[in-house]
């Protein structure tokens, strides 16, 4: 097994385990599995892909198995793992391996999933995040209505990764684990795709829960292993 894979992959057996023992739930293809973890941290990464011999960077994001499984929940976990991990290093070359090659990934905001004013972008252009100067237009601020208007590193810091998801508390596989005002529309939006919630409940438990988020990864399973289509943010709103 690669270097580079070892760490999420124990860590994705651990959950798999604790789902398997402490949740009475069934793990069959496409039923949607929930764990509260405690408090996780993983284990930094090479980028995907890296080295002469580490292969093309599909096959890094592929299961062990040379025929990905739909219903495989560890290879999905495994590939969100590492994806969060890029996130949080802000690892664009690293996330943009993983981002589907045609339909590329699509950012949200909020929970609701907009087409109509969800920007998406390519692999090329995730990858060049940094460099990109441009100012886009990413929907509108929930109860103000006013523009969101930034670059991609402000929307990243703002929307995507405004807090260390690395370190999130409850993760669900197919379950949305806190919801609030907002619509979630998540499994309508993207039909035939499978999710992983990295949520945090709570950051300080005076609050009561109103100062939940969550950053969504959303994948759709390719012959080459799980392609990341969408990041949907959610938080608490007013």
């Amino acid at each position: 097994m690669k270097r580079s894979l070892l760490f999420p992959c124990i860590l994705c057996l651990l959950i798999g385990l604790l789902l398997g023992v402490l949740v009475p739930i069934n793990l069959s293809p496409g039923k949607p599995a929930t764990t509260d973890t405690g408090t996780m941290t993983f284990t930094s990464l090479e980028p995907s892909g890296s080295g002469s011999n580490s292969g093309s960077a599909s096959s890094s994001a592929a299961s062990s198995s040379t025929t990905p499984v739909y219903g495989d929940n560890f290879p999905l976990l495994n590939t969100a793992c590492v994806v969060n991990q890029a996130l949080r290093q802000k690892d664009y070359a690293t996330v943009s391996k993983y981002v589907h090659p045609t339909r590329g990934v699509t950012f949200t905001p909020y929970s609701t999933v907009n087409p109509d004013s969800d920007l998406t972008f390519t692999p090329a252009q995730v990858q060049s995040m940094a460099a990109d100067k441009n100012v886009y237009t990413w929907g509108f601020e929930d109860g103000r209505g006013n523009p969101i208007k930034m670059t991609m590193e402000q929307y990243f810091a703002r929307y995507v990764y405004n807090t260390d998801y690395t370190q999130a508390t409850m993760i669900g596989v197919d379950q949305i684990i806190t919801t609030g005002n907002a619509l979630e529309n998540l499994t309508e939006e993207y039909p035939g795709c499978r999710f992983v919630d990295f949520c945090l409940p709570s950051a300080d438990p005076q609050n009561d829960g109103l100062d939940w988020s969550s950053l969504k990864l959303v994948f759709t399973l390719e012959d080459s292993g799980w392609m990341l289509v969408g990041i949907v943010h959610g938080e608490w709103t007013v």
